[in-house]
Formats: C-alpha cells, structure tokens, sequence
C-alpha cells in the first residue's frame, strides 16, 4: 500500500486524521468507529491497485492501517503508553513472547454464560466531551489514553521507528507490506490483525449457553433441597461392585495424542492448538467410555499444561507423623551475591549560605510583598489555556494577613479563640485553585498554625477518604480552611449542612475568599521570626495497606530545603517557572509554592483540568512565557507526545531545566528519551531534563543538575532483572531478555549525606553492588509521623551501623522508602519503592516493573487508559503476585484471554515470578486516587473481600505455588507380632465398644415371644384393638388418618388377599411398594407379611419430575427382581402417563395392583415365616456416591432391630414418638414402618415434604402432642432453621413449647454436622427447646443404625482435632480454636446388642483408642448381605463377614466403610462403666486422595462456604487428580467471578490444595438427597456431561 507520506493528502484532512487519532488514544471512539471515518477520509485520495473494483477486499482495512507514516512516527506513542513502556521493555516482551510462541501455552479459556458476557458496564464508556476523571493519575499510573494506532501494524512502524531514533539501529524490516510485515518485535503474532485475518473457530462461543433439555437433576419446580422427592439417581445397572468405574486416568502420566507444538510462519495466525475448545475430540475417560464433553476436554488440556514442570522440583525430605512441612525455598546455591566493598556514606556538596537569603519564608514574603508588590507571584490558568488571574508578592502579602488575622481573631471568642498557634488546620483547595491555596498556606504560616492539605472529599465514600478523616482526628483538626467555589461544591444536607464525612473528625468549614473577611486593625501585624524547629506543615501519605499519615516538616527543615533546592536547581529572582504537579504535596508545593516565593519567581500553574483537554498546554506555557524550569511527571511527557502534532512554532530552548518529578519510576527513562527525541527539533536541549527522586518522610533524596555541558551523558544503568530480584546490581546479563533499564536522578542534595542500607533488618550498610533502601541525614527532611512515635523512630531515627557494628554518624538518618544503589560518580540509580516490593519465595519484585512489563504486551491497547494495579496477598506463607487491569469497553472475550495469557508468559520470561492471579475489570471500575490514578490498597481489599467484581479471572496456582508439602508416601506397617500384646495395640488399649447386652437384659417385652413381626400386629390387634399405632399429619397440622391395631391387622389382611388373587404371588416373592410417605405404605407392608412376601419400598416418580425420577423407580424394581408393583391409583396413572412412556419403556414393568380398592374377603390364612432367617424385606437406597444396593433383612434382625431401638429409647404403649422421616430406607423406614408395630408406641407421622409448604408443622406437632421423642433428618432441621428463623417470636406467640423434649434425634449416615445441630439449639432453646436433647444417629448399608443417642446414658460429647493429621489418617485431640482444628460431635450411643471395633482398612488389623480406622460392627441387626442381581460373592463377603487379620480372628464382623475412632472418656454410662464415645469421620467412598493424603469432602467444603457471604452451598470433586469445586452463588452473577481467588485462596491456605476447576452455579444445581447428602458423584457426571448450565467455569493454570 502507498506510504501516506506519498499520498497526496490536504492540510485539512490531515488536521482531522490527527484528530481521529487522538480520539482513539483517548478511548473517545472504538477502534472500529475509527476505521470507518479514517477510511472515509483517505479512501478518495488512494490509489487504487489494478484488478480491484472500488468496494476494497476485506483485507484492505489492515493494509490501509499499516501505512507507516510521520503522523504515526509524531505521535510516536501510538499504541501505548509512554510512561510506562521503555523501548528496551517492549523489545524484551516481545522476545520473550516469540521464544514462547513455539511452546504456545495452552491455557483452556473459562467458560461463561451469555448474560455475564455482555456484562461490561455501559458507564465504562466515557462520552466524549466529558472530562473523565481517570487521566489524572498519581504515580500508580493511569494513562490519559494507551493510544491505539490505527491498526497494531502502525505500532510496529513506531516502534521500529522509536528504536531507530533511540539506538540509532535499522529496523530490521520495513513497513511496506501488511501481509508480510514481521518486524523484530512484531514476531509475537499482533492479535488485532489475528482477530482480522482468522477467524477464532469455537473459542468465539464462549458462553455455555442453557440446555433445553432439563439436566439430570432440576426436580420441575420441586423445592431443591427436597426430603420427599430427592433426586435420588443412580448409576446404570451393572451393580457387580463399587470399584466397578477404575481410577480416572494419572495426570501425571496421561500423555495427548495431539502435540500442542505448532511451528508456525512468520504471518501472525492463530495457534491451531487452541482450535479444541468446542469441538473437544472424543476422549476416553477413566473407565473407558469415551466422552465428548466440551468440559473434560478442557480438563484434559488443563492436565496437559500442568504436567509441563514448571519450578524446580520439590526437595527430598522425610515428613514427620503429622507436621506436613510447607517447603521453605532453600536458597539458590548458585543465585547472585553481592560481592562488593561495604558502600560509604556520600555527602553533597556544602550547603553556600547567600547572604541574601531570607531567615524564614515568612520574612521572605514580607520582603517581596512590600519591595515589589507588582511582581507576578502566580498566574492561573482557565480550562481554555487562558489566564486566568495573576496573583502579585503584594496581593499574596495582604491577603496572607488578613487570612492570619481572621483565623486567629475571627474564630470562637476573643476569650476562648478556637484557634492558638501551633494548632492543625485542614486546607481543602481544588487542584485548579493554586491562588486560594497559596493565600491559605502563608496565612497559616503567619498565623503560626500548622496547615494540613488534603484532597476535597468528593462524595461521603471516596476511596481511602475515611483514612484522611483518621489522620485528620490524630492531628486534632477542628478548622477546615476552602475557597468559595470548593465550599459551594462540597456534598450537603437537605438542611445545607455539610454532613460529616465517613470517619471525619467535626470541622467548621472557614472560606478564606477576601471578601468574606474582616479587615485586620491597623496595629495588627503578624509575627515574623526566623525559622525554627516548629512544625510548619503536615504533608499526608498514603501507605501500602491504605492508611494514611502525616509526615511533619519543621520550619527550619522548609527553609533548609528551599536553600537546598535553589543551590542544586541554581534559581535567581524573577525566573519564570511552568509547574504541571499537584501544588499541595511534594515536588509542586516544594518547587511552585515555597522555593518559589523565596526566590520572588513567578509560577505558571497548568491545572490538570486543562491537560486533560489540551495535553500540549504545558509545552504551550513554556513557549509563551519563554519559561526557564518547569516542573512534570512521566505522564505530562507522554501526553505532549501524544497530541503533538505538526506545531510549528514550538521553541523549547528558553529551558534551562526540565524537573520530572517521578524519575525514579522504571518507565520514567522512555517517556524522557522520547520526549527529548521528538523535542530535540524543537530547541530542547537533552542537559534540560533533570529526573529527581523524592520521597514524603525525606523531602528531595536527589535531583540531576541542569549543566550547560551537553557533552556529559546522563547516567545509564542496563541491570540484570534476576540480579535485582536476588537485591544485587549485575551490569549486563546473558540474557538480553530480562534486563531493566535506569536513569540517574543526579547527586544527594547539598549539605545531605545518604548511605544505602539493607531493606530488612538491622539498617547496616550495603555493599557496592548491592541494591538497599536510601537514608539521609539532612536538616531538610522531615521530622516524624505526627502521633506515632514508634514508627517515628524507625523511620526518622535510624543510625546506619557499618559491617563492625559501628554506627555511620551520630546523627540520625531517615528512611527514604526508596530502593536504589550509588552508581560510579555518585551518581544516584532508584530501582523501586519499598511500598511495592513484593517479596516471592525469597526474591524481591517491584510491583512497577511489573506493570510496566505488562503494559509492554501487545495488544498494547487493551487496557484501559493504561490502568493496571499490582500488588501481593499472602497465601500458604508466601507473598502472591496479583495482577488487576481495566479493559477497554470494546474488548472481546477472546482479546482479554489471549491478553492474559501473554502476559503470564511475559512476566514469566522477564521476571521469573509466576502470577497467582490476573483478573480484568470492566474499564472506570477501579477505585480511584483523587488524582485520578488507581487506588492500590482499596483495590485490594475489593480483592481479598471479593467485591471487585471482575469480568474475567484467570487463576495460576499451579505454577506459583511451589511450597506445598511433599506428598505422603504411605509407611509400610509394622508386622502383628510386635503391636499386639493381650488387649493392647502399640500400647493403646484396643479400640472396641459396646452397647448394653441384649442377653442380661430383663425387660417385661411381650413382643419378645414372638419371632416375627406380622406375628406382634396380629396378637396386638386382638389384645388392644383400639389403640391408635399411627397417626398422620396433613401440611396444616390437622390429622388425615390413623390406624390402631386392629384397623392395621384388618386392612394388611385385605392385601394379602388381593396379593393372593390378582397378583398369583406366591410365598417369597418380592413387591414393590410404590407408595408417598403416609398409612397405605404401612398396610400394603403388613400386607406383604402376611401374604410371604418380600417388600421393597420405593419412592414414587415425582410428577413435575418423571423424567429423571423415575429410571431410578423403575431401576430399583428392576433389580430388586420384584414381581409385581403394589401403589396407589394417582401413581398408578402416573406409571402409564406419556411422560412416564417418554422416560422409560413401560410395557417391562411387572403387573401394577392399585390398593385404592381393595377386596372384601380376607385370605384363607395368613403365612407364617417357618426360618427367622428368612428374608422380611429389602432395604434399597442410593449412595451420595451415586451407587444403588440393597441389603437384605431378616426376620430375626428385623425384630431384634425394633428391640434394640426400644430399648434405647424407653418406648412403650403410652409413649407418643414424632417422625419427620422419609420411609423409604434405613432406620427412617423402621421407624415410620415397623418400631410401632414392636413397641406398642403411637408414632405421629409428619412426611417431610408437608415441611416446603409450612416449615413449622413438625415442631408445632410436637409441642401440641406433648411428644418428649422426635426423630428428623438433616434437610428437615436445615428447613427449619432458615424457614424459621425469624419466625421464633410469633411461633412463641402461638403457644409453640419445646420444653417437654427430651430426645431429637437427627437419622444420618454421616458426620454429624454440628454446625447445623448447634445453630437448630441455639435457635429453639428461646421456646424451651433443651440443647443436650439434640443428638444424631448412624448408620449405613451393613447395619442400619449402629448408635442412636436414646434417653439415657451421658450426653454426646464433642472433641477437637487436628484436620491435618486427620489427612494422615491419624487423630491428633487439639484445644478448641486451635488452628486447623475441627469439631467433632459423637454420634449417639451404641445401641444394645451392638459391638463395635475400629480396623485397619488395608491391613484389616485392630487399632488402639483413639486411632483413626474403618468401623466394624457386629450385631443381632446386622443386615444378612447385598441383595445384588450378579450375587458377587467376594464383595459380599468382604463387607459382611470380615475377620480381624491378627488378635480376635474368631469374630465375624461388617464393614461399615466408613472412618472413625473410638475414645475412651471420663463420663460412666447406665451400667457404671467409663463411656466409650464413636465419632464418624466420614465415608471411604467419598473421601478423596489426593497428593498421598485422604481428603474428607465435607472439610473442604465447609472451608469454601465460610468465604464468602453469598455462597449458599459447595461441593467437591475430583477429576483426573484435579479438585473441582462447585459452589452455589446467591446474589448477582457479577459476583461469579470474585469467587474463585477466594475459593482458591481458602483450599491452599486451610487444605494445601490446589483447585484445578472453579464452577459457579445457581442455586439448588447441587444434587441432594433424601437424607439431605450431596450427591457428589451425579454432581460429577452432570459437570462432564456439560448439564450443570454454569454461571462460570474457571479453569486454574
């Protein structure tokens, strides 16, 4: 394409290309918008190539953008920030990229849903027109605009053009064509041109859009967390054992098929490699069934990068029992020490006291103001660059008067003044008011008060305004000095009051406007005398964790300093002097308000309302008033750069100094080397630029002096970025990557003397080449933290020692805050701030290097006006590094994803240091400093309370946590012979329990004659007929139904005869009953009994719900090889509907009989069973690990279970029991079913799913019916406690009473969750509710309930352990509160007849007290075996009949599968001895390993659910050795995203875990069931099957 150089181009249409530019730079119009008036202007003047009709191809829009020209080459910013970006930075970036591009990274991009997407805020956008408040930064660092070229191939014309000016090398190719353009730094493949030429294929589908079709688990519209219809699903039939899906493959040892190796040419295309995002290729997974999900083959490309080693492999090292060691970074052997001489203090030149100088400012005031009141003191300027008022010595002299007076004598009565001398005293000005400011300043130093100058608190919540207000009540502010226009402006009340606010002291706000003041009398004069060590003004600091100080300056230290400025700039009366900083702190107060009227010289004040719209103004200021010095940041540098087009008549060589004030920052050296590059045409002399370093508590460290040599070169440091990571200086590197460039900033100041000592510790001097913090010994410094005497001394007392131990000088030192070193000459080099040092695994980093290095990252354009914050969290006892940028509006997903990961691959290469988190804002969200630059320490506390709400966040645990402890290789265990020594294990008595014995026990039990239960109804049916057996609830409370004992035995009769008829059954076989929780269950269950069959029972589909409720139904009648189907007429329709028909094939069900209408006759007899060890009925229920098994249960242990229960609990005829159970398996099915039957007891059936639509049936039934025994489960007391939380006044109102309760015991076949238990306490005990009354069962598929709390015996107990030596499978009984520690409640009391021994799982060898190991149960009620379709023998075997490897070998035991302990305690229980109490730790099948160590679910969980308030619910997973986390977002999905650093965050803090997946999903996605368990493992499948429709998925690096 045509150079635009050579095209024929008018003036006009030149003017308006510039303009354009500048409208993109400044973020004005999109890159797009952009393009098509650009194109609209020059498209008539192009030449059109032959071939082409006039619509150009779509490749022309690059071609046109890449015309490398002088516009581009003027504003040779183009794509990015000057400030920032040093030409050495980019060069580096870019090569350390391209050495990346051919190990491309693959970095699995997160998935999002589409409403998050579109998230980016529409205030992002600045209209144009607006000032928008950003462009005015601090050092943080926020850009008026990374401008944008026209297209990225004009950034690389720039650049080689920038680097041919600054080296004086040759590009290493030319600009001429789009197509081939490659360039030394373009070798990174440019995005933007990526983004045109090719097409990204799937990874623009970003967001997982919501399925149609239902998942597995969205129950219709039934309430999630339902106890009556819980999703219970299963796995597919094949039911041969648990073991039957093998491990999921290693990731470690998993090698792809595709190698994400791609050599590609030098024309910028996408890297195929990330083609897999959507159309993930068909993956075997661990079982080997191959799946095509979108998800698992994100994972596996997750598990691909891990596997690539990132850090040096961890050390060997032998981990004690439980201390798991986090790794302590053992020193490099080989990293870089110092290996200089011990530096020596340097001392600036004599301090030449003129005799002319003034004692004090004051006087020097009073000096000019009554010699030469005419003389220009300060002109202002307007928003259009006009001026606006000039303010003369004379006017500046009377008017500080007047202001002195009034404050003294104007304010509270003469008696009581409100003000003394020496008294604080706030100054707010608007930076565009210097003149009020100025005025306000000497009127308090005449006054002899002590001015603080503050930033104008804008709303009541600015960002870090309520430490101000801290600071301010320290100093005992009461006085708040404004102009009138500030005042007019400040927020007020409805009354006009200006409210107080946030953390502020009460002030009375004093307008210092001539007009509102009174004349001060005639004899009044203030007192002037020469300086002293009286404060005379308090500069304000922000610090790193956000508070803010007051460094005091002594009137002496002012004046000292002024002299030593004058000395160093070499400053005569009457200079003109351009000052672009803020006038109330640091260099601009220092330059333009007080050396300044020292010297009478006349100050032009540039507000940055101006710069924002005229960039140029300042340059402009300096050509009109022939200015000699003026006073800029980096950034006022770049701007001019950024707008300067072709001005002709700019003339810099009335310069004699340029002062940049932030020379010490890395990225200050481009910004002057560029500047002096485009101005050198313009008279610019390259001697003028003068960087300085400065710093609150040290007032100018050092500042290079305008020479009129041009000969002698600045200073120049290439240092090496691993040498000063290790703190040591290393002039050239191997490596030309990773190399940071500085200037000098000149020499210490006159009469200073500055040592360089080691950042921590004890301050003793560095050596040469060693990198430390400054420390000068001056009369001008400051002189303490106003308040704070203890970090006065350290900071402004600090005597430097020398290697003996002998102190520098006798005089104190400050601290500077600033890293550096003295370079040859003693020329003075600053490498960082002690503020942003980071420090990683034992190396230090500078936050500013950081950003500079990812501000150099193509595309440059990306971030929002250059607004990157980084800073450090600490994480597992190490500092991470936190990158947050804003993008600009118009990014897309993709552009922020590529970004992102070049920018790990950068810092990376460059600095060796991973990043832990990079997270993307929407542009303008970032909390601001008044200046308009980022506001660090807010930002991270958004970040650490996860309110920062990003729109992308990308996770790199993996390569930064290098200090994990070593995985666990499992001990080989000791042989028996040594351990076992009569009942003693390695010294601890053996771990075995029981509970009473059922053989010594006389109790008076009729029931006991009878062997069978169809035998007990029946005799009672004859012996009390009318006695009411059950009781059934309606959701108001009302009573629907009961039986007593005859209507039971009568109805049951009735069944068995239509069992008989319709169903031909004959004695044995199995029936399924299909029943919802009520009274026909019970009969058709009795039924069966009589009839000799075998009953099943099942929950029935749910209707809202057919889909994926009932396959389970018809699974379980499947297996369970029922012959027949016994249910009510509503489900029995239900079954034939054409939902039921679109779910499953119902022509296979066996015959269906409906109760509803039962026969009139009864069957001719009744079975009686002729072996006990008959089977009575079969016990089915899911697994959470997804598993479907049913045990078998005899008659005899159908009786002797109903025995032991009635024994614990006293249960007999007169007693009332509450159930709020669901009848379908375990002790909640003996309990609504079969205990009434045995024990004579009324139960009062309340189904739980009456509890969704009133939460307070069950305790309203229990207080009304006086029951003293309930029995609930987890999702009923979870329903209660945030049903009815609220609510406990009013239900006290109704008369609800608890009081007479005396057990509540929650069925479980887990931990006890105390959580829940204590807060159901603490929530009830207001209506009588007795805490020691709630307790918790156990139970599990060997044995139905092993304990159960009942109504005598000691109360459950709770113990403490150590949560990481639980992961050792060890427990380890710690103090309450301890850290990692981990509450364990007992599980109830073991029910009679029950023995319990705890073993070793693999070794099958019996444990000692308090040992962790699996719980083995024998018992009368132990269910007799799987009931499996295959018959599986060894499993069966296995889990029912085990025996002890050594000690007693006899017994036969079974396995209950889960871990436990026993513990010895000091309470006695009923028979007087000491209390042997079981605590559960949870289940084997769920507990997870990972990195040699057993992980519980539930703990990891728990963690992750305390992090943030609106994570309602959690559960984990693992994948391929990946954890994955799952966790419920309550609240809006801008949220989604702050949750997964704290997520992260939280499992590597409390679990050494690294989480490999964060999925953020909506309420209720988590499946639970009936029990109120999580299904984890459906959970799983629905993850891998891509079903959970997620808010977010997040993968981590």
């Amino acid at each position: 394409m045509a150079d635009r150089d050579t095209l024929p181009l008018p003036l006009e249409v030149r003017a308006r290309l510039a303009e354009l530019e500048l409208e993109l730079s400044e973020g004005d119009i999109t890159q797009k918008g952009y393009e098509k008036k650009r194109s609209k202007l020059i498209g008539a003047y192009l030449p059109q190539p032959s071939g082409v009709e006039q619509p150009m191809a779509p490749d022309r829009r690059t071609a046109i953008g890449s015309s490398s020209s002088r516009y581009h080459r003027r504003r040779s910013s183009g794509s990015r920030d000057e400030r920032y970006r040093s030409d050495v930075h980019t060069e580096a970036v870019q090569a350390a990229l391209a050495k990346h591009k051919e190990r491309k990274m693959a970095v699995p991009m997160p998935s999002k849903r589409r409403s998050l997407v579109v998230q980016t805020s529409m205030d992002a956008y600045t209209p144009p027109g607006e000032p928008d408040t950003s462009s005015g930064s601090e050092e943080e660092g926020c850009l008026p605009g990374g401008g944008t070229p026209s297209s990225s191939q004009g950034s690389i014309s720039m650049e080689h053009w920038i680097s041919r000016a600054i080296h004086g090398s040759t590009p290493s190719s030319t600009t001429s064509s789009s197509s081939t353009q490659s360039g030394g730094s373009g070798a990174a493949g440019r995005l933007a041109d990526v983004m045109a030429h090719a097409h990204v294929g799937p990874i623009a589908h970003l967001s997982l859009r919501r399925k149609t079709v239902p998942g597995p688990l969205e129950n219709g519209n039934s309430f999630r967390r339902s106890c009556e219809f819980g999703s219970e699903l299963v796995w597919p039939p094949p039911l041969e054992s648990e073991e039957n899906h093998s491990a999921p493959p290693d990731v470690t040892t998993y090698t792809s098929e595709h190698s994400t190796h791609v050599e590609r040419p030098q024309v910028s295309t996408v890297p195929r490699s990330t083609q897999k995002y959507g159309n993930a290729e068909l993956m075997e997974t661990g079982d080997g069934v191959p799946v095509s999900s979108r998800v698992s083959a994100k994972i596996q490309q997750l598990v691909n990068t891990l596997k690539q080693p990132k850090r040096p492999p961890l050390r060997e090292f032998f981990v004690d029992d439980f201390e798991e060691l986090l790794e302590v970074q053992q020193p490099d052997p080989n990293q870089p020490r110092p290996e200089g001489a011990q530096m020596l203090p340097i001392r600036g030149e004599q301090l030449g006291v003129v005799t002319n100088w003034p004692p004090s400012l004051e006087a020097a005031l009073q000096r000019w103001g009554t010699i030469s009141p005419k003389a220009p003191c300060l002109t202002t300027m307007d928003t259009n660059g006009k001026p606006l008022y000039i303010l003369t010595y004379g006017k500046l002299w009377t008017r500080s008067m007047k202001v002195a007076y009034n404050i003294l004598h104007k304010l509270g009565t003469k008696q009581e003044p409100m003000l003394r001398p020496g008294d604080r005293v706030a100054l707010v000005f608007p930076n565009n008011d210097p003149a009020a400011f100025m005025v306000a300043f000497y009127g308090c130093l005449l006054a002899e008060v002590v001015p603080v100058p503050i930033e104008v608190p804008l709303t009541r919540k600015d960002a870090g305004s309520q430490q101000i207000g801290f600071l301010l009540g320290s100093c005992g502010v009461t006085v708040a000095l404004t102009s009138d226009a500030c005042h007019k402006g400040l927020p007020k009340s409805a009354t006009g009051e200006i409210p107080q606010f946030k953390g502020w002291p009460k002030l009375l706000w004093f307008v210092t406007e001539s007009k509102h003041l009174s004349k001060p009398p005639r004899d009044w004069f203030p007192h002037i005398k020469d300086a002293n060590s009286d404060t005379a003004y308090i500069e304000y600091k922000t610090c790193k964790d956000g508070s803010v100080l007051g460094v005091t300056v002594m009137r002496i230290a002012m004046l000292t300093h002024c002299q030593a400025l004058t000395q160093s700039c070499g400053y005569t009366e009457a200079e003109t002097i351009v000052n672009v900083l803020d006038f109330k702190k640091d260099v601009g107060l220092w330059h333009g308000i007080l050396t300044s009227v020292m010297n009478m010289m006349h100050v032009i004040s540039v507000p940055y309302s101006l710069m924002k719209v005229n960039p140029l103004s300042w340059i402009q200021k300096v050509c009109q008033y022939k200015a000699k010095v003026a006073c800029v940041k980096s950034r006022d540098m770049h701007w001019a750069l950024v707008a300067h087009r072709d001005q002709r008549d700019i003339n810099l060589s009335s310069l004699r100094m340029l002062v940049v004030a932030d020379g010490s920052n890395p990225w200050s050296i481009s910004s002057c080397d560029a500047f002096l590059n485009v101005f050198q045409s313009k008279g610019l002399r390259p001697e003028v630029i003068c960087p300085c370093a400065s710093s609150p508590e040290a007032l100018t460290v050092a500042i290079r002096r305008p020479t009129n040599d041009s000969n002698q070169p600045a200073g120049r440091g290439v240092l090496s970025m691993q040498g000063l990571s290790h703190g040591v200086i290393r002039v050239d590197s191997e490596e030309r990557l990773s190399v940071l460039t500085v200037q000098d900033v000149g020499t210490v100041m006159p009469g200073a003397l500055l040592c360089v000592v080691k950042p921590d510790g004890v301050p003793q001097l560095c050596q040469t080449d060693e990198v430390g913090e400054l420390c000068v010994c001056s009369i001008a410094t400051g002189m303490s933290y106003y308040g704070l005497s203890g970090m006065t001394k350290n900071t402004f007392e600090v005597f430097p020692t020398s290697s003996t131990g002998a102190p520098v000088s006798e005089y104190p030192f400050a601290r500077t805050g600033l890293l550096g070193f003295v370079g040859p000459g003693g020329l003075i080099f600053i490498t960082g701030k002690m503020d942003g040092l980071m420090v990683v695994s034992g190396r230090r980093h500078n936050a500013d290097d950081i950003v500079a290095t990812a501000l150099a990252v193509e595309p440059m354009k990306f971030v929002y006006r250059g607004r990157i914050a980084v800073f450090s969290v600490t994480v597992l006892h190490d500092e991470r590094i936190v990158v947050v940028a804003e993008q600009r509006p118009d990014s897309t997903e993709e552009d922020s994803f590529q970004w992102m990961s070049r920018v790990l691959q950068a810092i990376d290469s460059i600095h060796g240091v991973g990043v832990f988190c990079l997270a993307l804002v929407p542009a303008n969200t970032l909390p601001k400093t008044p200046l308009g630059g980022i506001h660090l320490s807010e930002t991270k506390q958004l970040f650490l309370e996860g309110s920062l709400h990003p729109c992308n966040v990308l996770m790199c645990p993996h390569t930064c946590v290098t200090n994990l402890p070593k995985p666990r290789q499992k001990q080989p265990e000791i042989g028996p012979a040594s351990v076992m020594v009569g009942n003693l294990v390695s010294g601890k008595r053996i771990a075995q329990a029981s509970g009473r014995d059922l053989s010594q026990m006389e109790d008076n039990d009729q029931a006991r004659k009878f062997l069978f239960l169809s035998e007990v109804l029946q005799w009672r049916s004859q012996t009390t007929p009318d006695h009411v057996l059950f009781t059934l609830l309606s959701s108001r409370g009302a009573i629907t139904n009961s039986l007593t004992c005859l209507q039971l035995h009568k109805r049951a009769e009735k069944i068995a005869a239509l069992l008989a008829e319709r169903g031909h059954l004959q004695d044995g076989d199995h029936v399924a009953l299909v029943y919802p929780p009520g009274l026909d269950l019970i009969a058709a269950f009795y039924g069966c009994l009589y009839a000799g069959c075998v009953p099943i029972t099942v929950r029935p589909p749910h209707p809202q719900n057919i889909a994926t409720t009932l396959p389970t139904v018809k699974m379980i009648v499947e297996v369970s090889r029922s012959a027949c189907v016994m249910t009510t007429q509503v489900i029995c329709k239900l079954l034939r509907s054409k939902e039921a028909l679109a779910a499953v094939d119902i022509r296979t069900w066996p015959p269906v009989l409906d109760t509803d209408d039962l026969p009139k006759k009864k069957p001719p007899q009744l079975y009686k069973p002729s072996n006990p060890d008959t089977l009575a009925y079969l016990d089915f229920s899911v697994s959470t690990t997804g598993m479907l098994a049913g045990v078998k249960m005899s008659h005899a242990a159908t009786s002797a279970f109903c025995r032991s229960v009635k024994l614990q609990c006293e249960l007999y005829p007169s007693r009332e029991v509450a159930i709020c159970l669901d009848p379908y398996c375990g002790l909640g099915f003996v309990l609504w079913c079969l205990c009434s039957v045995y024990s004579g007891h009324q139960s009062i059936l309340i189904p739980p799913s009456e509890l969704e639509v009133n939460p307070a049936l069950w305790l309203l039934a229990v207080s009304q019916y006086r029951v003293r025994d309930t029995f609930c489960s987890y999702s009923v007391m979870e329903l209660c406690t945030k049903g009815l939380g609220l609510q406990t006044e009013s239900l006290k109102s109704r008369g609800l009473d608890l009081s007479r309760v005396r057990t509540c015991v929650v069925v479980a076949e887990e931990r006890p969750r105390i959580a829940l238990t204590q807060s159901f306490s603490k929530l009830f005990k207001d209506l009588g509710l007795h805490p020691r009354a709630v307790s918790t069962s156990f139970g599990c598929r060997v044995n139905l309930a092993i304990c159960l709390q009942g109504t005598s015996g000691p109360d459950p107990t709770t113990v403490y352990v150590d949560m990481r030596a639980l992961r050792h499978d060890r427990v380890r009984l710690v103090e309450r509160g301890s850290p990692h520690s981990l509450p364990l409640m007992e599980s109830g009391k073991i029910l009679p007849g029950v023995r319990i021994i705890i073993a070793n799982p693999e070794t099958k060898g019996p444990l000692g007290d308090s040992h962790l190991g699996e719980i083995w149960v024998q018992s009368g009620h132990n269910a007799s075996g799987y009931f499996t379709v295959y018959g599986d023998e060894s499993l069966q075997s296995d889990h029912f009949s085990s025996r002890l490897s050594f000690g007693d070998t006899q017994t036969v035991w079974a396995r209950t599968g889960y871990l436990g302990f026993l513990r010895r305690t000091e309470l006695t229980d009923a028979s007087g001895d000491r209390h042997d109490a079981l605590y559960v730790v949870g289940a084997l099948d769920e507990a997870m390993e990972l990195r040699g160590m057993r992980y519980h679910p539930i703990d990891i969980e728990t963690s992750v659910i305390r992090t943030h308030k609106s994570i309602t619910e959690c559960a984990v997973f693992t994948w391929t050795n990946l954890l994955v986390v799952v966790v419920e977002l309550d609240g809006s999905e801008q949220e989604a995203l702050d949750l997964v650093p704290l997520v992260t965050n939280v499992v590597l803090e409390e679990h050494y875990l690294i989480v490999g997946v964060v999925v953020v999903v909506d309420v209720g996605v988590i499946p639970i069931n009936s029990r109120g368990e999580k299904q984890r493992m459906h959970l799983r499948d629905g993850f891998l099957a891509d079903q959970l429709d997620p808010i977010y998925v997040a993968y981590n690096m």
